[in-house]
């Protein structure tokens, strides 16, 4: 696992540790039962303070991503497949209502929003 962090993206540091672990997860590079770097670790290889990378981590833990046992260390937690369809469900509704809400900005029609993401969708170059 190769976490990045960027210091001109606006995003706080620890949330970018956690979405590319979550994207770890959901690409399978990290799998069930997977150790995790110690947070000191993590911190260290990042050049970051420890409590940004046990905030990270932390946020995991109560999003049910990764499970820690004191004294061995955080892993990637099995995963229920529903919930993981649920949350991704739910991104995807938000994503979709921002993008409405922008088109509203700009008085797209719901036609023309449909036929740009219908074009969207068939030109399959997305990610």
């Amino acid at each position: 696992m190769n976490i990045i962090i960027s210091n001109t993206s606006g995003v706080p540091i620890y949330e970018q540790i956690k979405e590319q672990i979550k994207a770890a997860i959901f690409n399978e590079e990290l799998k069930d039962g997977d150790l995790l770097p110690s947070i000191r670790k993590l911190a260290k290889e990042l050049q970051i303070s420890v409590i940004t990378t046990m905030r990270a981590y932390n946020d995991l833990e109560q999003e049910g991503f990764i499970v820690s046992v004191q004294g061995k260390g955080s892993y990637v937690k099995p995963r229920n497949p529903e919930l993981i369809k649920e949350k991704k469900l739910l991104e995807v509704e938000e994503n979709l209502l921002a993008a409405i809400n922008a088109a509203r900005l700009v008085k797209l029609s719901q036609d023309d929003l449909i036929s740009m993401l219908k074009f969207l969708i068939e030109e399959g170059d997305y990610e």
